[in-house]
């Protein structure tokens, strides 16, 4: 993580995990909660379709 320009999160509550945990690692990222309930299966085509639209402003 020390190493991220940014990390992106599903949840609020996942970004307070990470920020509680790994705190001293995050000094230069910037951490972005997409706002994804996390109820998902893994890999669902949903999920990644919503993932990849979220993302993507981000990533130009």
């Amino acid at each position: 993580m020390e190493w991220a320009d940014i990390i992106f999160v599903m949840e609020k509550a996942h970004r307070a995990r990470l920020q509680r945990r790994f705190r001293k690692h995050l000094k230069s990222a910037r951490v972005v909660c997409l706002d994804i309930l996390d109820n998902y299966a893994f890999m669902q085509p949903e999920l990644v379709d919503l993932l990849k639209r979220k993302v993507e402003p981000y990533l130009r």
